[in-house]
């Protein structure tokens, strides 16, 4: 059996986190044996959304491959580098009557900037044979702006039907639907960036036995249910946060505390580490069969 290993990190918030990425995820790497890491990274540039300098960073640490959530768009410069650049992605079920204007083409407009999903492949450190790793992004709908259904989303993915079809042509067979054979020579890794724990469990059984993880993202409060479902998913809640916990999930606890007594929406800021504090990354390394793709293990990690 060729076991596989992936590390998925949870939301990196500002400087605090970019730093402790960088000083710990390398080793996290080395010590754990990680074939493939995935870097939740939409918090990463100041608090909000990304930039590309913040991305190098977190290429820098380690992450193969950068999620987002509903703050991937706030740094409007950011979103050529969506379209440019596919180790990074953004939530798949935004709809597509997005649209936006191409800075390299003012005159033409298209769908919203980025992909939901990549594609990549690595050799495995275990023998040096090429894996085929397919991370997803969806974002949830309870208690988030209403988007398309993420349910239904990766059901059309998963079968080459409905909306989602023009961004899979590349696997597509000439019937124009998925080889039959597709998910037994993949591991899927799919970051859920929602805000209920319910809709993030309901979602992971319903891909249970269909992908290699359901990680919930968004909340950065490390949950304590990582498990491997019936049909061989690893799940966890949430990830959890990477920056410093001396704050109110990353952020400044006096604005935090503010904004509750007053519900006055001040602007948040990032919080910075107390004296004696830690900043950690948070997240879990799961442990897959890369015949089946079923997973094995699944441990959180906060280091």
């Amino acid at each position: 059996m060729q076991i596989l290993r992936a590390i998925m990190v949870g939301d990196v918030v500002g400087d605090p986190g970019l730093q402790v990425l960088g000083q710990r995820l390398p080793h996290l790497i080395k010590e754990l044996s990680a074939d493939f890491v995935i870097v939740n990274g939409e918090n990463a540039a100041s608090g909000f959304g990304l930039t590309g300098p913040v991305l190098e960073k977190l290429f820098s640490a380690g992450a193969d491959v950068v999620t987002g959530g509903n703050h991937i768009w706030e740094k409007r410069e950011f979103w050529p580098v969506l379209d440019k650049e596919k180790r990074v992605i953004r939530p798949m079920n935004y709809p597509e009557g997005n649209f936006h204007r191409n800075p390299d083409d003012p005159g033409a407009v298209s769908a919203s900037p980025g992909k939901g999903w990549v594609r990549l492949e690595k050799p495995s450190l275990h023998d040096g044979k090429t894996v085929s790793w397919l991370v997803v992004n969806l974002q949830g709908r309870e208690f988030m702006t209403p988007l398309d259904c993420p349910f239904r989303t990766f059901d059309a993915f998963e079968t080459g039907l409905g909306s989602p079809i023009t961004l899979i042509e590349p696997l597509l067979d000439f019937s124009g639907k998925l080889p039959e054979n597709l998910k037994e020579k993949l591991v899927i890794l799919v970051d859920f960036h929602a805000e209920s724990a319910r809709e993030k469990e309901s979602l992971a059984y319903y891909l249970d036995g269909r992908v290699s993880v359901v990680a919930g993202t968004h909340t950065h409060v490390q949950t304590a249910d990582e498990r491997i479902l019936p049909k061989g998913t690893a799940y966890i809640t949430d990830l959890g946060m990477t920056g410093a916990p001396d704050g109110i999930i990353g952020m400044d606890k006096k604005i935090c505390l503010d904004r509750a007594r007053n519900q006055v929406l001040y602007r948040m800021e990032v919080a910075a580490p107390e004296t004696g504090g830690n900043t950690s990354v948070q997240g879990i390394i799961v442990e897959i069969d890369a015949e089946s793709g079923k997973a094995i293990s699944i441990k959180r990690l906060s280091a």
